[in-house]
């Protein structure tokens, strides 16, 4: 069995031409969360993974196993559902607000612009259906978010390159000023 200890965000720092000739392995969800577990790679070579603990692994992301060959990781397709919203009674802000109900019971959650996924549940399935939400049920690769205090990197949509959110610059609000003057009711209405 060849071993594998280190991981290569997205293979980052890896020219492509060594990406592509990579043997790939296939995992589903469950397997990647884990740090430790065992895989049959595309040229039928057994690996034992081992990661530091709280690692999980996403879709793209190489493994390098002890003899130097690279092991790119690929998202098995699995059964999900797919959450969307329903056009003639809601908007995509349900989808928001859906995403907020899954994340207060620590669901794994894909944040997609237009869907969620998560894995199969039918008690949260009747619950997104009674919000007036369509849930459809598919097989497909599963990337839920890391998390706000994820391993750097661990989550998608963010490159891993350094850069701050504190900017220290003024956003053009009026400090003093609540936040909807004018509008003493509580509600936004658009501003031309």
């Amino acid at each position: 069995m060849l071993q594998a200890s280190k991981l290569m965000p997205q293979g980052q720092g890896l020219a492509p031409v060594l990406l592509r000739r990579a043997a790939t392995v296939e995992l589903d969800w469950d397997l990647r969360q884990k740090s430790r577990f065992d895989a049959t790679d595309s040229q039928g070579r057994q690996l034992g993974v081992f990661l530091p603990r709280g690692t999980a692994v996403r879709g793209g992301d190489v493994l390098v196993a002890e003899d130097g060959s690279l092991v790119r990781v690929v998202a098995a397709p699995q059964p999900v559902l797919r959450i969307t919203h329903c056009s003639q009674h809601g908007t995509p802000f349900d989808l928001m607000r859906a995403a907020y109900h899954l994340g207060n019971r620590h669901v794994p959650i894909e944040l997609r612009p237009d869907y969620l996924q998560i894995e199969p549940d039918h008690v949260l399935a009747d619950m997104l259906r009674a919000m007036h939400l369509i849930v459809h049920e598919t097989t497909a690769p599963f990337e839920p978010e890391g998390g706000a205090y994820a391993a750097h990197g661990a989550s998608h949509g963010h490159d891993g390159g350094g850069h701050s959110h504190e900017h220290g610059h003024s956003h053009g609000h009026a400090h003093d000023a609540p936040p909807h003057e004018g509008h003493p009711h509580g509600h936004d209405h658009p501003h031309a």
